[in-house]
């Protein structure tokens, strides 16, 4: 990932989707268009999480979860990623995770890589905080 990749919006790039991401939630990125694939597709299902997170840097793509465990690998045990979204509350409702994304995907969050975003909804609204991590060192 090189300086080609500064100030990407962060679902315009391949995601990964952990197990706890509802089908819905798949289907609905699907139909705009976008790049994903599931632990599920990828035969990863109930693989620890920083194999998930490995697949995803080898892959290129972002982890999207409503698992808080994949932020503390990157930035606490220096894992390297492409970015993770993190979308809190967990898992209501399909619906509830496809309006908070579309909620992040029309905010001006722009982000270099490596990154971690949450969307974290309260009610109606959707507060979005977006972190840049230094680039673990080799």
């Amino acid at each position: 990932m090189g300086s080609q990749d500064l100030g990407v919006r962060p679902l315009a790039l391949p995601l990964l989707a952990d197990e706890n991401v509802h089908p819905e939630v798949v289907a609905s990125l699907r139909a705009q268009g976008r790049d994903v694939v599931t632990v599920v597709e990828l035969g990863l299902v109930g693989a620890a999480d920083i194999i998930v997170l490995r697949r995803a840097y080898a892959d290129g793509r972002v982890v999207l979860t409503h698992d808080a465990d994949f932020g503390a690998l990157a930035v606490h045990a220096g894992e390297r990623i492409v970015g993770i979204v993190y979308v809190r509350p967990g898992p209501i409702s399909p619906r509830f995770v496809i309006e908070a994304l579309a909620s992040l995907d029309s905010s001006t969050v722009v982000i270099e890589i490596p990154f971690v975003v949450v969307a974290e909804r309260h009610g109606d609204a959707v507060r979005v905080r977006a972190r840049r991590l230094p680039s673990p060192p080799g």
